[in-house]
């Protein structure tokens, strides 16, 4: 296992980046094409190596490993470097004939030198996403993985100068010592991923420099069902997106909300399908991971002491990072369950009256990252659109939003802001300059700008103020 980066070190690593950075070396568009082709190489060259990290942080399965992390950066990483000409290309912009002469111009320009700081429970992914942009965009950057998942993070701090150039992307490993020395210093963009607790923080240490900010955040992700809806299919998708990562998810169904007369057959499609899933039950499966540590699962416990919903199925424990697949019916909107992101194998279900009622429920709670509605009714669907806020919102199938490359992923209110994955990303990290570049030969045309002022110059500048305004319908 790698040491933490030294605290005396930090400052060092970060100035010699943005000396890097000043001088231009992630400038030219060829050279970032070259380090994300590098990022590829890495992950197909160490793919067996992350996913026995990944074994060993959360044990998770190699086929999640290969498929939602490996897999996704390198195909991400590849995208990038394919489209990069097109993200970073000037636009020209179309304006009135008399400014075109001006050639109106937005340049995509990098931010500078930034900060990643990355969760536990998609190490991979969540680290290396957000660099993928950072390279795109031209920008230098800091990876600060998770000490939570040790394995992982010491091979991204290994492998790191072996395929990218360290002048500008450099890993610091550490914990809550090197975080905080890290946010000490000025960054041009800080990206986090994790929870709204410690995003509190970020936030105030990244205002003492006006520091713009991506808080891409969690919640409590709610699935409604519709009881017209094929409610075997709809369990069988809801089980199977809580299995993944053994829950620990920022897009995992939190709780499911559900007309009480289809609560009994919901449960029932449940048990069945965690049969077909696990015949060896979830805690002696290999395709499925863990807890990631003894305080999350003295966490999740508790939550499990507290609550006043009834245990219908799972709810035993083994070990310290073992707990099985649990759900829960009759959970009331005060439980324990219902305080904060769940974030493992837990599934509470919370019986209403009606469709109505789940909306409200839904309504009158925090924004969620993402909202599931099991339903093929299209007027349902227009009104969660119209009715609800979250950051994204999917019907009939759960996770699989994050597999798309055009859509934008992060969430709203509590669940964050800004957005990411491919061009989303690397507009996060760049910023529009504007441009107008104005000949000598204008300056017959700017003559009605200069003193002494007259009435007809007052009469060709003031025009805009008596512009006709249509009336509205």
């Amino acid at each position: 296992m790698m040491p933490n980066t030294p605290l005396s070190e930090i400052s060092v690593i970060r100035d010699a980046l943005r000396t890097s950075f000043r001088k231009g070396l992630a400038r030219p568009i060829e050279w970032r094409r070259h380090q994300l082709f590098q990022l590829a190489r890495m992950m197909q060259e160490n793919a067996e190596a992350f996913a026995e990290a990944l074994t060993e942080d959360l044990g998770k399965p190699k086929l999640e490993s290969y498929s939602f992390e490996i897999g996704a950066i390198l195909e991400r990483s590849l995208i990038g470097a394919q489209r990069l000409d097109d993200w970073a290309k000037p636009i020209p912009v179309d304006s009135p004939d008399w400014q075109k002469p001006l050639k109106p111009t937005v340049y995509k320009a990098a931010k500078g030198t930034v900060l990643i700081i990355a969760p536990w429970n998609y190490p991979l992914v969540l680290g290396l996403q957000p660099l993928i942009g950072a390279i795109a965009a031209g920008c230098c950057a800091v990876l600060k993985p998770s000490e939570i998942s040790p394995h992982s993070s010491a091979l991204l701090a290994e492998l790191f100068p072996k395929y990218l150039n360290p002048d500008a992307y450099r890993v610091v490993l550490g914990a809550i010592p090197e975080t905080t020395k890290l946010l000490e210093l000025q960054w041009d963009h800080i990206f986090y991923t994790g929870n709204a607790r410690i995003a509190r923080l970020i936030s105030v240490a990244a205002a003492e420099h006006l520091t713009p900010l991506t808080l891409e955040l969690g919640g409590k992700s709610p699935v409604i069902v519709d009881p017209s809806f094929n409610i075997n299919l709809a369990a069988k998708r809801i089980l199977w997106a809580k299995s993944q990562n053994c829950g620990q998810l920022c897009v995992a169904p939190d709780y499911v909300v559900i007309p009480r007369t289809s609560q009994e057959a919901f449960i029932s499609a449940l048990k069945e399908w965690y049969t077909e899933f696990f015949p060896e039950g979830s805690m002696e499966s290999s395709s499925i991971s863990r807890i990631v540590s003894p305080a999350h699962h003295e966490r999740l416990m508790d939550l499990l002491n507290r609550s006043k919903g009834e245990v219908v199925f799972g709810g035993h424990t083994e070990g310290s990072t073992k707990i099985e697949v649990t759900v829960l019916k009759d959970v009331p909107a005060d439980d324990s369950f219902m305080e904060g992101e769940i974030f493992g194998l837990f599934l509470p279900i919370v019986p209403v009256d009606n469709i109505e009622d789940a909306i409200e429920f839904v309504r009158n709670r925090e924004h969620p990252l993402v909202i599931y509605v099991f339903t093929e009714d299209p007027k349902l669907k227009q009104q969660m659109l119209d009715e609800t806020m979250s950051g994204g919102i999917v019907f009939n199938d759960l996770v699989q939003q994050l597999g798309f490359n055009e859509l934008p992923f992060g969430g709203v209110g509590q669940s964050g802001y800004g957005r990411q994955i491919s061009k989303y990303t690397f507009d996060s990290f760049s910023y529009e300059r504007a441009s107008i570049d104005v000949s000598s030969e204008m300056e017959q045309f700017n003559a009605v700008r200069y003193p002494p002022f007259n009435d007809e110059k007052f009469a060709l500048m003031s025009g805009a103020v008596f512009l006709p305004i249509p009336a509205s319908s």
